[in-house]
């Protein structure tokens, strides 16, 4: 079976889609200027007001 130029295109597109995921960390914009210990300490307060944020949900769903 011929599958015509398929494969290539299909090759050029995943190419394409893979471009900008390999910076580094430290290369991102949201991250410019920032160490590694700046950017986790961001991070895990990031996630400690979400947690913070879901129990206070979870504790009105649980008076209502």
């Amino acid at each position: 079976m011929a599958r015509g130029n398929q494969r290539d295109l299909a090759r050029e597109k995943a190419a394409k889609k893979e471009k900008g995921k390999t910076k580094a960390a430290n290369e991102q914009e949201a991250n410019k200027g920032l160490s590694r210990e700046q950017r986790m300490e961001r991070d895990a307060q990031i996630m400690r007001e979400k947690q913070a944020k879901k129990a206070a949900d979870a504790a009105a769903a649980a008076k209502a």
